[in-house]
């Protein structure tokens, strides 16, 4: 049986020169023209270093993009992941033909329709009524059709009260309703969606990924979706690719790259040791943080739903009393989940450990964010917000989603704890 691709990608590539712009372009321009004239190579596209935003290159040009071969068939949802500055916007721009590729080409059959940034496509000074009627001229359709369709959009986005207003008046979350509701709804062959849904709010998320799934099982079309949330990348995708600094790492079935991605992330690590040369002069400082199970199994992915404990390594330089160790997580949007913290000790000098155990909250698969704080009753000695990070790893089923969440808003005191001698 022969495949139905509707969507294919070939040696992509994309360079982008760094610096102001304006600046020393023109010798570039002619130089690349001397070599167009000539029947050469551009000469820039031999130099260029990979996209890595976390460190100092050599030269002018890096490529955001590098040699990316996929395709896609008819109902497929492909999930595309990699950690901030990995390439996936720019991929998706590229395939929605808002940017050209440096090198190779994009073959597709149907619309695209695009929801990349808030307002994308849209005229602040129209209102949003007159926006879908422009969003669906531009996807190629006539006004009938897009009347026929108008009552739809404007429920599903829930900006009914406002949909005579000027866009420019929108918030970014009524903006984002109405955007995907107008992509979604005007019958794209192919949806492309950025983690731009993120700045709706739960209810909208939830319908928004619903209607993907509609739109993909139910109609036959395919969808492309960016995030970073991958409990709704493997409940939505059927296949997924990771990028790392602009280039293809693999690709295949979700839970298989999902799960090659968390275990490759430097950031998802059981053991961290802590920076101590600010911190050592102080009359406590923490050392390490450790994650594991409660056997005492360091794991970087804890499964979701099972009880985990952090252990803290401090230092005591010299004897202290009334001295509490807290351990605060945080969401990937840095929002207090829960905070607990250690009866109050009196310790003299030497090497301890704190162990915090979770068994009661359950959160769902994702990454969250781990803090510690040190203090002398309401006295701060240390706050430790540095990267450290704990993943959960399983992805709910529709049973348990009811029950394992995420309590909204600081929850206190909820982890048991105790301290002792390292």
């Amino acid at each position: 049986m022969s495949k139905d691709i509707i969507l294919k990608a070939e040696n992509i590539s994309k360079q982008y020169r760094l610096g102001q712009v304006g600046t020393g372009t023109l010798s570039h321009d002619l130089n690349r023209w001397w070599h167009q004239v000539r029947g050469k190579e551009d000469p820039y596209l031999k130099i260029g270093d990979t996209n890595d935003r976390s460190t100092k290159g050599t030269s002018d040009y890096v490529w955001a993009l590098q040699d990316i071969n996929f395709e896609v068939e008819r109902g497929e949802v492909l999930g595309i992941i990699g950690k901030n500055g990995a390439g996936k916007s720019t991929l998706l721009k590229i395939l929605s033909k808002v940017t050209a590729p440096t090198t190779g080409s994009i073959k597709s059959r149907g619309r695209i329709a695009s929801l990349l940034e808030v307002g994308t496509g849209f005229n602040g000074e129209m209102t949003g009524r007159e926006n879908i009627f422009l969003n669906g001229a531009i996807l190629g359709m006539t006004k009938k059709e897009i009347a026929s369709k108008l009552d739809e959009i404007i429920e599903f986005s829930g900006c009914e009260r406002y949909i005579d207003t000027p866009v420019k008046r929108y918030s970014s979350g009524m903006t984002v309703r109405l955007a995907f509701a107008v992509a979604a709804f005007l019958e794209p062959e192919i949806l492309v969606v950025d983690e731009v849904l993120a700045v709706g709010d739960a209810e909208f998320q939830k319908k928004a990924i619903g209607k993907m799934q509609d739109i993909s099982r139910g109609e036959g079309r395919t969808v492309l979706f960016v995030s970073h949330n991958m409990a709704a990348i493997q409940k939505l995708c059927t296949k997924c690719i990771l990028l790392k600094n602009g280039k293809f790492i693999t690709g295949g079935k979700t839970e298989d790259v999902i799960q090659y991605y968390l275990e490759q992330s430097q950031e998802n690590k059981c053991e961290y040791i802590l920076d101590t040369q600010k911190s050592k002069n102080k009359r406590v400082f923490a050392t390490s943080l450790k994650v594991g199970d409660l056997d005492g199994n360091l794991m970087s992915e804890i499964p979701v739903g099972k009880p985990w404990k952090i252990k803290v390594n401090f230092t005591v330089n010299e004897n202290i009393n009334n001295l509490i160790i807290a351990i605060g997580i945080a969401d990937v949007h840095e929002t207090p989940i829960s905070t607990s913290w250690s009866l109050p000790q009196e310790l003299e000098a030497g090497n301890y450990s704190a162990t915090f155990i979770e068994e009661t909250i359950k959160f769902n698969s994702g990454q969250y964010k781990l803090m510690i704080g040190i203090s002398r009753g309401s006295e701060s000695i240390e706050y430790i917000d540095n990267e450290m990070f704990v993943v959960f790893s399983d992805v709910i089923n529709e049973k348990e989603e009811s029950v394992i969440n995420n309590k909204s808003g600081l929850i206190s005191n909820q982890m048991k704890s105790y301290v002792g001698k390292d």
